[in-house]
Formats: structure tokens, C-alpha cells, sequence
């Protein structure tokens, strides 16, 4: 990194964080990792390097004069929660937490999508891996006296009933390894 001030978000709490900075966060820290419900929703994940490629693919490939427009998709690879986890506590060490599901969604659920078209186009996408995943621990890793740990926990809640069957969870309760 050459400017430290452009360095890029990296959310990580429970409400708006993505859960693979979330896990990957926890992991550094050496707390729990907090899977919600079974872990069976299905992400969809792209590193922001394919993001800018995509655009790229997109801009020089533009639809013919009178063509319809057509739908692509920005993945690289789509995962179960679960799996993520999996991955995370195995490189991190750190085990995973089911807990209660703050969101009203499906308990497992498949993401249809295919990035078939942007591959044809040239995008060779960078998956989930350790590599990956070392890349961004370096990044946790240097700036987690930054993180407060009373926000790895959710604190919204998508309705009344979500709320109530969340009500155990303490965001205090989170300790972090020193």
C-alpha cells in the first residue's frame, strides 16, 4: 500500500460487514466465529480486483445498436455461510458459533447465478482461497486494535420475531484474545 489514507473499507460488524470480513475479523482476534442459524444461506463473493475487471469486460463488450441488454453477473464463486466458516476456523484456528438468526431469510438456500458470460469475456476470477484469505488476514491483522468487538454481534434486527429469538445475545459478551 503505498497511502495509507486510501486503503479500502473493511466492515466487519454484525449488521453490515460481509461475513467473510466478519469471520476473517474474528478469527484474528481469536473469537468465536458467529454463524447465523445454520449457516445454510448461500453468498455470493467477488474480490474488488474481478469487480473493476468486470466493469472493464463490461465497457468494452457493449451491446450491438438495437440488441437487448444483457444480465452479468459479478461473482467469482458463491458458498454456503457455513462452508466460509469452515474454511476460516481451519486457517484460523477459532471455532464457530451457531447462533440465532438476526435476518428473516431462509435456514438454507441455493444462489442460482453463473458468471459463465464474464469468463467467455476473459475474467479468470480470484475464488476463495487461502492465498485469498492471507491476503486480507494481513490486513486484519494490522489493524485490529482498530476493531470493537461489541459490534461483531448484531444489533438490528429485521422484524419483532427475529429480535425476540435474538435477545440472548450480548454484545459484551465478545472476548477478544490479547
Amino acid at each position: 500500500i503505498r497511502d495509507e489514507r486510501l486503503i479500502n473499507r473493511f466492515d466487519y460488524d454484525g449488521d453490515y460487514g460481509t461475513v467473510l470480513n466478519r469471520f476473517l475479523m474474528q478469527g484474528a482476534m481469536g473469537v468465536p466465529l458467529t454463524v447465523y442459524g445454520t449457516g445454510g444461506q448461500t453468498r455470493a463473493f467477488i474480490h474488488v480486483t474481478d469487480t473493476a475487471r468486470c466493469i472493464e469486460i463490461a465497457i468494452n463488450n457493449p451491446p450491438n445498436a438495437g440488441e437487448r441488454v444483457e444480465i452479468f453477473n459479478q461473482i467469482a464463486e458463491t458458498r454456503r455461510v457455513r462452508d466460509v466458516a469452515e474454511m476460516v476456523a481451519k486457517q484460523t484456528g477459532v471455532e464457530a458459533n451457531f447462533l440465532p438468526n438476526p435476518r428473516q431469510e431462509a435456514a438454507e438456500n441455493d444462489l442460482d447465478v453463473s458468471n459463465k458470460k464474464f469468463c467467455n469475456l476473459g475474467l479468470d476470477p480470484i475464488t476463495l482461497d487461502e492465498e485469498l484469505f492471507s491476503e486480507v488476514t494481513e490486513v486484519v491483522n494490522k489493524y485490529k486494535h482498530r476493531c470493537d468487538p461489541t459490534k461483531i454481534l448484531p444489533a438490528s434486527f429485521w422484524n419483532k420475531k427475529r429480535a425476540e429469538e435474538c435477545a440472548t445475545l450480548d454484545p459484551t459478551s465478545v472476548k477478544v484474545e490479547v
